[in-house]
């Protein structure tokens, strides 16, 4: 066993040190010893070390909360769940503690770089209900994103294609003749000098879908850290944010059947402090 988690884990984390200290440990809770026989199809579990995180700047601004669901306005850099080297910095783990509600959840996605509207449920049983909403493309999104301006480009125009996502890439691609299962529309809302508000209007949801389809068309999202070029930032400078806003999000309630809306407060161009 001990050989198994040095080649699954020797670049994550400590593995003789977490076996000494019995903290690996298989599904009835027993220690895993390094010297027990390799067991295939075997659930090991563990609790790796936290990182000390800096703290994201910007707050999480409550927009909505009743019984069912907590609606926020995220800023950047914050993510929305814990994960990697971003858990205690998380939506989730900050509003847990702020709420006191400790099976508050994300019903939808929203990247880490990305500002703006994100609904939680407030426990598990309503979980379903509103990812559902977001899974059947029911729920109705509208993005802002600043981007250069291109007096040549006629909008309000939709784009469609396919995109997917390659593994060990941080980019996607675009997958020529391939059925359509990226769709945006993208109308110019206000022309700021060189740059551009865009008002986004996404049909459907995939890896960044957004960024890419403004990449495509010549106007790359302002300090898009991917898009053109993948930059060598540090996941803790919080000096630029990504100039792209979930700025609305309008949908039919899953359990009571009421029209909800819920937009952001925040302005374009966004800063680390909003």
């Amino acid at each position: 066993m001990r050989e198994w988690l040095r080649h699954k884990l020797a670049d994550r984390v400590d593995v003789d040190r977490l076996l000494a200290d019995e903290r690996f440990v298989y599904a009835d809770a027993r220690p895993v010893g390094g010297d027990d026989d390799y067991a295939p199809y075997t659930f090991i579990w563990f609790h790796r070390d936290l990182r000390d995180e800096p703290e994201v700047p910007g707050q999480v601004v409550v927009l909505h909360r009743d019984e069912r669901i907590v609606v926020v306005d995220k800023p950047p850099f914050l993510s929305s769940i814990p994960r990697g080297n971003h858990v205690l910095q998380s939506v989730v783990v900050r509003m847990r503690e702020q709420l006191a509600l400790p099976e508050l959840s994300p019903a939808h996605r929203l990247d880490r770089i990305t500002s703006g509207v994100l609904v939680l449920t407030t426990e598990q049983r309503w979980r379903a209900a509103y990812q559902g909403i977001f899974a059947d493309g029911t729920a109705h999104k509208t993005y802002r994103a600043l981007a250069p301006w291109r007096a040549d480009l006629q909008l309000p125009l939709t784009i469609r294609n396919h995109i997917q996502n390659p593994r060990g890439s941080f980019q996607v691609e675009i997958v020529p003749d391939a059925p359509v299962n990226a769709e945006t529309r993208i109308e110019l809302a206000e022309q700021q000098g060189e740059s551009a508000v865009y008002r986004l209007l996404p049909r459907t949801g995939r890896t960044h879908q957004l960024r890419k389809h403004l990449h495509d068309l010549g106007i790359p999202i302002i300090n898009d850290p991917i898009y053109p070029d993948v930059l060598d930032t540090s996941i803790d400078d919080f000096s630029h944010p990504l100039q792209l806003l979930a700025d609305e999000l309008s949908f039919i309630d899953p359990v009571d059947g009421r029209p909800r809306h819920f937009a952001s407060a925040r302005e374009l161009p966004l800063t680390a402090e909003a």
